[in-house]
């Protein structure tokens, strides 16, 4: 149990700062680039993170589950066919992503440009996706080498991969831009297309260091290794069937976000356009909503679900053994874990929304509007991923994938009406409530099956909007005063104003849950040992 313990911690430790790193970079890219020029790069990688998500269909979880399953049944050679037959498969399945984007390119981009006067031409959108989609031919096979070396119990070589991957994408994504930019002082298009192709080269990165891993590895796993008698082998299909059954739930988590923002990129311009707002703007207005503020709201989103998610294994333990009081506990831990972090983080993002985005990008009365009304959507991308995972956990994962076409069915009819009668609001609203039905029917599921009831858990979250509310008020004041005294025309005053009205909310509600033994009971007896150490209570 400790060795698995582990591994999900070097799992989820790769995947946390692989994500860090995915959210911050855009704030130099920004600079680099500007912003009527960010949401050429927005259009590609839309697109781009659905067909990837399609390509390896949950391939790292669903193969790592088949391979530890097979093995702890002494059918070690189940794996290494699996691997050898799905080494061919992948790689066909990314040429064929590849040649399918490439395909698609022209007709997203004919979707999205509805106007001349728009910032960019048909041609200049399919041009980038089209660079954007070489990343395709490696990272289905990457994926699978990831899942096989998991299904072994080795976690590192997937966390390690991950994250040098993101570094090399992100070295070239940057450095690329600012040498063509800066340097050369040549075409903004070409930086930007250099910068999707660097997700290609993020991918070979990933590659290199996995066949590190692997000739390391291979003396080990080959020692285990028996190939079986035909007639004991497991049938190709069986085999296949069984992938595909792991994988699909998996891949409609990872597709939530993406497919909202699909949605915005197929109907937001058209809409916007038919409700009178010009044509040179609302490719802005998009990137606003859909990269720019959305790189700020998740950042607390992958922290809670970070601390969260620890809990989702036990969870998934406990409704095995048919211990569902124990499955209950977790549940409450989860949900007022995740709600604790993300529900103050989300309020503060939505009220200091105009120093955060002066900070990190420029000054903007639309962006900060947009910033403020979007923050409290962290909430429901947070608790998503949760109640989702939970599901997965009790094996209904059926119902992810129903809840998620039902939330994007609600957004989809409602997201152009909502947009001429609100403008940006609009797209915000249906976002929202799209977000809504979905995590409703995971929540009712989840009570149906294990019969959990969130009397506990309800009191205290009362209790984390109860002071959520007074520390939103502490920060509001703090903020008021300051720009009384002088408002922030500068970056660096933003960034000040920022950190002294967070460092109030964080005191104010970091103390009085302390005082009320709610952070210690959620974040544990650690907690007050950090507090004595930093002499904030005795």
């Amino acid at each position: 149990m400790s060795s698995l313990m582990k591994g999900t911690a070097i799992l989820t430790i790769g995947l946390f700062l692989s994500k860090l790193l995915g959210l911050i970079y855009i704030f130099p890219f920004y600079a680099i680039v500007g912003e009527e020029n960010i949401v050429l790069y927005n259009y590609a990688y839309i697109p781009y993170n659905i067909m990837l998500s399609i390509a390896i269909a949950g391939l790292p979880i669903a193969v790592s589950k088949f391979v530890s399953k097979y093995n702890a049944l002494g059918d070690y050679d189940a794996g290494r066919r699996l691997v050898k037959t799905g080494a061919l498969l992948m790689t066909l399945t990314g040429v064929a992503a590849f040649i399918l984007m490439n395909l698609l390119a022209e007709p997203i981009a004919n979707i999205v440009i509805v106007d001349e006067e728009q910032a960019f031409s048909v041609e200049q959108i399919a041009n980038v996706i089209k660079w954007v989609s070489y990343a395709l031919i490696v990272v289905p096979f990457m994926s699978l080498v990831r899942g096989y070396l998991q299904g072994y119990g080795h976690y590192l070589p997937t966390s390690v991969s991950q994250l040098i991957e993101q570094l090399i994408r992100i070295v070239f994504l940057l450095g690329g831009a600012f040498i063509v930019v800066n340097v050369f002082d040549g075409s903004i298009i070409t930086a930007i297309n250099l910068s999707v192709f660097a997700a290609f080269i993020g991918a070979i990165g990933g590659l290199v260091t996995l066949f590190y891993f692997w000739k390391k590895l291979r003396p080990e796993i080959k020692a285990v290794q028996v190939i079986a008698p035909k007639q004991y082998q497991l049938p190709y299909t069986t085999m296949y069937k069984e992938i595909f059954k792991y994988s699909i739930p998996v891949v409609f988590v990872g597709l939530g976000s993406s497919l909202f923002q699909l949605v915005d990129m197929l109907t937001f311009n058209r809409a916007m356009i038919a409700s009178g707002i010009s044509a040179e703007i609302t490719d802005t207005y998009f990137t606003m909503l859909n990269l720019l503020t959305q790189k700020i709201v998740m950042i607390p989103v992958v922290l809670a679900t970070g601390f969260s998610m620890a809990i989702i294994p036990t969870v998934t333990k406990f409704f095995t053994e048919g211990n569902l009081q124990q499955v209950h506990n977790a549940m409450d831990k989860t949900y007022q874990v995740l709600l604790f972090i993300t529900v103050p983080a989300a309020i503060g993002i939505s009220i200091l929304a105009d120093d955060l985005y002066h900070f990190f990008y420029s000054y903007s009365e639309m962006g900060t509007q947009v910033l403020s009304h979007y923050a409290p959507l962290a909430i429901f991308f947070a608790l998503f991923t949760v109640t989702a995972a939970i599901l997965q956990g009790v094996d209904y994962q059926k119902w992810v994938v129903f809840s998620l076409l039902a939330g994007l069915f609600v957004k989809t009819i409602l997201n152009t009406p909502l947009i001429h009668l609100m403008s940006v609001d609009g797209a915000i609203l249906a976002t929202a409530l799209g977000y809504i039905t979905t995590i409703v029917i995971n929540i009712y599921v989840i009570h149906k099956v294990t019969n959990y009831k969130a009397k506990v858990a309800l009191r205290r979250i009362l209790l984390i909007i109860l002071l959520t509310v007074l520390m939103a008020c502490a920060v509001l004041l703090t903020h008021m005063a300051l720009t009384a005294i002088a408002p922030a025309t500068s970056k660096l005053l933003a960034l000040i104003y920022a950190m002294v009205c967070a460092a109030v909310g964080v005191v104010i509600y970091g103390t009085i849950s302390y005082k009320l033994g709610l952070a210690q009971l959620l974040l544990g007896d650690k907690l007050t040992k950090i507090a004595r150490k930093l002499r904030l209570v005795k």
